[in-house]
C-alpha cells in the first residue's frame, strides 16, 4: 500500500507541484519592495484605474528608489544603466530614445521583405520536435543586425547575440544563472564597430556606452521579445487557433503578454478619481497578466507612458515571419503554453504536405516530456530564482549606481 501511494504521489507531481513553486517564486519576488510596492490592479487600485496611473504624469519614474530595480539591472546588465527602458527622465533618455525611433522607422514593405529576407538566411535546418523559441532566436538576431548595421550578419555574429539575448532571457526566467561572459563577448565586439552603425547613435555616449546601449535595446530586448512573441504566435496556431492572422497575433500578445511585472517609481501623488492617493514614492507594479485576463489589451504599452518603441514594427515583422513559415510548415504542440514560456514552446515541426504518420506517438511523447520537465524546471527556478534575489540584493548595482551619480 505504501509503494502505491507513493507511486500515485510521484505520478500526481506535474499536475500539482510547479503551480505550487510558481507560487512561491512570485511571493518571494513580490516582498522584494515591501510595503512600498503597490499592485496595479490590487487592493488600492482596481482594473478600471489600470491606464489611468499607467498614463499618469507622476508615474514617470524607471529605476531609482525602486529595490525591486537591483534585481532588474542584475538580469540586464551589463549597461542597465543606458538601457532604454531603465533611463530616467531627462535628455539623456529623449537623446536615446529618439535614436531608437530613428533606427525602427522602416515602411511596411521594407520591413516585411527585411525580415523574410533574415528568415531565409537564419532559420535553423532543425525539423521535427524543436523548441520555437530557440528556433527564431537566430532569425530576428539577423533581422537586428541588418536593420542596424544595414548589413547581413558577418560569421560568428549571429551566435554572439544569440548566446547573449538567450543568456538574459534565461536568466529572467529563472531557468539558469547569468552568464556574464557571453553577454561581455557581444558588448566587445559592439564596441569594435558602434561606428559602422548606419544611424547616428548619441552624441553623449562614448563608444563602449554606445555598445551597451545597443546591446541591450537591439541585441537583448528586441531580441528577445521578437522572439518570445513569434513563439507564442506558433504555438497558438500549433494549438488549432484560425483566422486572419493579423487577428491571432492580436489575441495570442492578448492572452500571453510577454511582459509579467513592469515597475514604476511616482514623482509625485497621483490623485484617482475613486477619491484614494498613491503618494509620492511609491513603487507601482504593473500586472499585466491580470490586467489581460480582464479583457485589457496593451501589449505595446500606452502612448502617455513610453510605448514600446518597436510598437509599429514588431507587429508588421511577426505576421510577416509566421506567414512564410506557415506557408512552408505545420505545426502541432501537446506541450503546456504558458505566458512567461519557461518551456521555450516545444512543437512538432514538419514540410506542409509530409508530416509524419508517426505523429500521434511523437506529440504523446512531447506531452510526457513537458509534463516531466516542468517539475524540474519549477524547482530549478525556485532554487536559482531565490539565489539571484539574494545575489541581486548583495551587489545592489542600481543602488549604488545612483549613490554615485
Amino acid at each position: 500500500m505504501t509503494v502505491l501511494l507513493l507511486v500515485l504521489f510521484a505520478l500526481s507531481l506535474p499536475f500539482w507541484l510547479p503551480r505550487v513553486v510558481t507560487g512561491l517564486r512570485m511571493w518571494l519576488f513580490a516582498r522584494i519592495n515591501g510595503v512600498e510596492g503597490v499592485a496595479v490592479p490590487g487592493e488600492l487600485v482596481g482594473v478600471p484605474q489600470f491606464l489611468e496611473v499607467y498614463g499618469h504624469p507622476a508615474a514617470d519614474g524607471r529605476s531609482r528608489g525602486a529595490a525591486l530595480s537591483d534585481l532588474f539591472w542584475y538580469w540586464l546588465s551589463p549597461g542597465p544603466e543606458l538601457h532604454q527602458e531603465h533611463l530616467e527622465p531627462g535628455p539623456l533618455h529623449a537623446e536615446v530614445a529618439r535614436c531608437t525611433r530613428r533606427v525602427l522607422t522602416l515602411g511596411t514593405r521594407e520591413a516585411e521583405r527585411l525580415a523574410v529576407e533574415s528568415l531565409r538566411d537564419a532559420l535553423p535546418g532543425d525539423r521535427g520536435l524543436v523548441r520555437l523559441r530557440d528556433l527564431v532566436m537566430p532569425v530576428w538576431a539577423e533581422f537586428y543586425h541588418r536593420l542596424v548595421f544595414g548589413t547581413p550578419c558577418p560569421p560568428g555574429v549571429r551566435e554572439l547575440i544569440v548566446a547573449s539575448a538567450d543568456d538574459v532571457v534565461t536568466a529572467l526566467k529563472c531557468c539558469g544563472l547569468r552568464h556574464m561572459d557571453r553577454r561581455l563577448r557581444l558588448t566587445a565586439y559592439l564596441e569594435s564597430v558602434e561606428s559602422r552603425v548606419a544611424h547616428p547613435l548619441p552624441a553623449s555616449l562614448g563608444p563602449r556606452e554606445r555598445a551597451l546601449y545597443l546591446q541591450g535595446a537591439f541585441f537583448n530586448t528586441a531580441v528577445v521579445q521578437s522572439s518570445e512573441a513569434t513563439a507564442h504566435v506558433l504555438m497558438a496556431l500549433a494549438e488549432g487557433a484560425d483566422g486572419p492572422l493579423e487577428e491571432v497575433v492580436a489575441e495570442t500578445l492578448r492572452r500571453y503578454p510577454l511582459f509579467g511585472i513592469a515597475h514604476r517609481i511616482t514623482s509625485g501623488d497621483i490623485e484617482l478619481g475613486t477619491g484614494t492617493t498613491i503618494p509620492a514614492g511609491s513603487v507601482l507594479c504593473f500586472n499585466y497578466p491580470e490586467y489581460h485576463r480582464s479583457g485589457g489589451q496593451i501589449p505595446f504599452g500606452v502612448a502617455a507612458n513610453r510605448p514600446c518603441p518597436a510598437w509599429r514594427l514588431a507587429p508588421v515583422t511577426i505576421r510577416a515571419v509566421v506567414g512564410e513559415l506557415r506557408e512552408s510548415y505545420v505545426f502541432r504542440t501537446s506541450a503546456g503554453h504558458e505566458r512567461a514560456l519557461p518551456n521555450r514552446g516545444p512543437c512538432l515541426m514538419a514540410p506542409r504536405g509530409r508530416e509524419s504518420r508517426l505523429r500521434g506517438v511523437a506529440l504523446a511523447f512531447l506531452r510526457v516530456r513537458d509534463l516531466w520537465e516542468d517539475v524540474w524546471r519549477s524547482l530549478v527556478q525556485l532554487v536559482l530564482g531565490t539565489y539571484m534575489v539574494w545575489h541581486a540584493r548583495r551587489l545592489r548595482l542600481c543602488e549604488n549606481h545612483f549613490n554615485r551619480a
